[in-house]
């Protein structure tokens, strides 16, 4: 495993993360604890230093919190978040921070990942929504200093609306946060038009959420492709999307020259080829998708060619609305 440091925070973190969202037994089906907990424990043994969850996450922050006090001589790093006060995703426009990220609702909401979780502090902080109109106004700013004060947090950060990466340039500019979680893929490059420069003159780090666009850069989502009630890709990949990504997929394979079955491990390696990126947490429910996902931290780069091939593939629409 290779390491990178979060913005300017000292911090070093695996380039490989986890994303522990679909371990939670909420938004997406078919997850059990055991093979979580495996899947942690398999993906903490290879070098993975930084797991990612949420409140919002169901039963994430319990099981992410059981195996890291397991591994409790193990240095890892583990992220949380903040849901917004009044439960809109993403943040609409015109909000004042008093209705989203009050101080008392985020140092309550803290409290209770703490508890859930069984740890002391969280290594960084997030808030699950952002917008820049809140910058200079209400007491989430007092909040979190006081909360990096008293060693609850490491450092602070935000999740950015899906597919707004400019909806916290400001942020960055301000030298108020720490590191920005965002999408970034293969599809969806608009970080790298103005974000991510940002982010690297400015010190933040980059967490990239959604490397393999939610399965759609795995080259398993086909035409015929269902998911089961109640899991959240029955809902994004609804009517005749699958379809669409079976299209666009198909056309990033015969691009590159490279069977459908390595499409993720190039969608990754697109990622990781960003300077400004710290680190990208996949999803992985298995040991299985544990072990492929970290074996792609070997300092192989994609090849300057292929680069200019996958800039060709942008694919600008949001299957989250």
């Amino acid at each position: 495993m290779r390491y990178r440091e979060l913005g300017r925070s000292g911090l070093s973190v695996s380039e490989i993360g986890y994303g522990a969202w679909g371990i939670g037994e909420s938004a997406w089906v078919g997850a059990t604890e055991d093979e979580s907990v495996r899947a942690l424990h398999r993906a903490i043994d290879l070098g993975v230093n930084l797991i990612d969850t949420a409140r919002g996450y169901g039963e994430s922050e319990r099981i992410v919190g059981r195996v890291v006090r397991e591994r409790s001589g193990d240095e890892v790093r583990v992220a949380t978040k903040v849901p917004p006060k009044n439960r809109a995703w993403p943040a609409p426009e015109g909000l004042d921070p008093v209705e989203t990220f009050p101080g008392e609702h985020i140092r309550a909401s803290l409290e209770t990942s703490l508890r859930a979780s069984g740890l002391d502090h969280f290594d960084v902080l997030q808030f699950h929504v952002w917008s820049d109109d809140w910058l200079g106004r209400g007491d989430w700013l007092e909040t979190v200093a006081e909360l990096k004060r008293e060693g609850k947090i490491r450092l602070f950060g935000v999740s950015v609306n899906d597919h707004q990466p400019d909806s916290a340039l400001a942020l960055v500019r301000s030298g108020a946060v720490d590191s920005v979680q965002v999408i970034y893929n293969v599809f969806d490059q608009a970080p790298a038009d103005e974000l991510l420069p940002a982010c690297a003159e400015h010190g933040v780090g980059v967490i990239v959420r959604v490397a393999l666009d939610e399965g759609g850069l795995t080259g398993a989502i086909t035409a015929g492709s269902t998911f089961p009630e109640g899991d959240f890709r029955a809902r994004y990949f609804r009517g005749d999307r699958p379809a669409q990504v079976e299209q666009r997929a198909a056309a990033i394979t015969a691009d590159l020259g490279i069977a459908p079955d390595e499409l993720a491990e190039h969608a990754l390696r697109f990622v990781l080829s960003s300077p400004a990126v710290s680190t990208v947490i996949p999803g992985m429910r298995s040991v299985r998708n544990v072990e492929r996902n970290t074996a792609l931290s070997d300092g192989r780069p994609l090849t300057p060619d292929q680069l200019t091939v996958l800039a060709r593939h942008r694919w600008q629409r949001n299957f989250y609305s």
